[in-house]
């Protein structure tokens, strides 16, 4: 996050070198005042003719005081942080430490509420995991199983109508596991790149007819919000200059470019138009695309929050033409995609509609 609030630092930065507020400061303190006080008294017995015994008493008095003091000071928040990392351990992730103090065992509390913050966002996207993959398995199984059970009892004949319909839905079913299975490596890890360098015109040239093909034929784009219903969107593609190359896994591209078509389209008005363009970068065989439409378009407050994971927006439902209850997943595999490459991608701004600014390094990247 940008900007800390004045007087505040990092975890484990020291206020100009060494912190006056950390632990390591304050039991050094405590050794120099119980030193100070026995030293003074003992002073006082040598001017006063006092009995060492009473000295002895006062200091040990004096110093157990202190002591108890500064002890109490730094027990008390371990108490706390206790306490949230047991209702962490039994699932309660919504107890946090307060951050009321300026040493290290403040940065212990942020790092704590970091970690609680983690889990509970891991937990939710568990659970919405869980319900959007369930919605979306029932309604093809139910569609699928309504058309059996009609050829089964003989309501419907087994004509090439009716075994289209459920190829339709067997189709929709082996999306959703290719989604499942891109999620799967995208957490793994286990995804090598294989970079190769190709023409970008043909390249995208098929990607947008296997889009336009998507509807009626039902190839199938491997989306992670499943692929769009929508037979009135025009896709535009626009390649300058035609002859432009890149270097870069064409696998993992048609990923990227596809869900970004998907989403366009499920976003866009009625008869819209959606337009990928693709530029020379500034690096050799590097690539910059963006995917247009002319849809209601990404508040700014929310463009951090696209590319994540299960997040469906809002703006395909206020159209009518847009909510298709896909699973919230393609933005996400887009950004993984691009992340491999070590590239970027983000929402840019656009006079209309919404605008996906991709780039690619091409050869100066180093493959992992």
């Amino acid at each position: 996050m940008s900007g800390e609030p004045v007087g505040r630092r990092s975890p484990g930065e020291p206020w100009g070198g060494v912190s006056p507020f950390s632990v390591k400061t304050k039991l050094g303190a405590l050794v120099v005042i119980a030193v100070l006080i026995t030293t003074g008294l003992m002073m006082i017995a040598m001017r006063t003719a006092t009995e060492l015994r009473f000295i002895t008493v006062f200091s040990m008095i004096a110093t157990l005081l202190i002591t108890q003091f500064v002890a109490h000071s730094l027990t008390a928040p371990l108490d706390d942080m206790n306490a949230v990392a047991k209702a962490i351990s039994h699932g309660d992730y919504t107890r946090r430490v307060r951050e009321n103090r300026r040493d290290e065992l403040g940065d212990l509390a942020q790092t704590i509420n970091r970690m609680a913050d983690d889990l509970e966002a891991q937990d939710r996207q568990r659970k919405e995991l869980v319900a959007n993959v369930s919605h979306e398995l029932r309604t093809p199984i139910a569609g699928l199983r309504a058309v059996l059970e009609n050829i089964v009892d003989g309501v419907s004949p087994a004509d090439p109508e009716t075994m289209r319909t459920a190829l339709k839905q067997t189709e929709r079913l082996g999306r959703l596991v290719e989604t499942l299975l891109d999620l799967s490596r995208l957490d793994n890890g286990v995804v090598p790149l294989r970079r190769r360098r190709f023409e970008v015109w043909p390249y995208l040239s098929g990607v947008l007819k296997e889009a336009n093909m998507a509807v009626p034929a039902r190839a199938g784009i491997a989306s992670g919000s499943g692929s769009h219903t929508r037979t009135d969107v025009h896709l535009h593609l626009d390649v300058s200059p035609p002859e432009l190359t890149a270097h870069a896994d064409p696998e993992r591209i048609h990923q990227v470019v596809a869900n970004l078509i998907d989403n366009a389209v499920k976003h866009s008005p009625p008869h819209g138009r959606v337009t990928v363009k693709a530029r020379r970068g500034t690096h050799p065989e590097s690539l910059e695309l963006e995917v247009l439409d002319e849809g209601p378009g990404i508040p700014r407050s929310e463009w951090h929050r696209v590319f994540e994971r299960f997040n469906r927006g809002g703006a395909g439902a206020s159209n009518g033409q847009g909510g298709d209850g896909g699973t919230g997943l393609g933005l996400a595999i887009a950004r993984w995609a691009v992340d491999l490459h070590g590239g970027g991608i983000g929402v840019a701004e656009s006079e209309r509609g919404c605008r996906i600014l991709v780039t690619l390094p091409g050869e100066t990247s180093v493959q992992s």
